[in-house]
């Protein structure tokens, strides 16, 4: 089944209702951005959804392999920069897993967290097709 994310844009400044139908949050831009910065901005909310799966992919494995892991936690930031082809982005990520396992074990749930649903999404083939105009029922 597809994912569906619908989004309606307000009026002040760049703040967007943004739902999958069950949960809802708020993105806008920043204040340097003519936004009201209410919300997360549509690079940090990428980053976001980058970051959650690794973390969720660190504690699902644990809990497969019955290993017992405290907080985990991430650290991700991103530089883009424009080249003659275009916008390259370099994203940096530290992880930090509390509890009491082994360096093999938390090497282990590293390669896991980079092997993650999202990272591989992101590094795969993308086929973004042009807006075309929504039909309201």
């Amino acid at each position: 089944m597809a994912t569906v994310i619908k989004i309606k844009n307000l009026q002040e400044g760049y703040q967007s209702i943004i739902t999958n139908g069950t949960h809802s949050i708020v993105g806008d831009e920043p204040v340097k951005s003519k936004g009201t910065d209410l919300g997360l901005s549509p690079s940090e909310l990428v980053l976001s959804g980058l970051a959650m799966c690794k973390v969720a992919t660190v504690r699902y494995i644990a809990r497969q392999k019955g290993w017992e892991i405290g907080e985990v936690k991430a650290e991700l930031s991103q530089e883009v920069k424009r080249d003659s082809d275009g916008l390259k982005t370099t994203i940096q990520v530290a992880i930090n897993i509390e509890g009491n396992i082994s360096q093999v074990q938390k090497d282990e749930l590293l390669k896991q967290a980079n092997a993650c649903y999202i990272h591989r999404q992101i590094m795969g083939e993308w086929n973004i097709e042009h807006a075309s105009w929504l039909n309201e029922e």
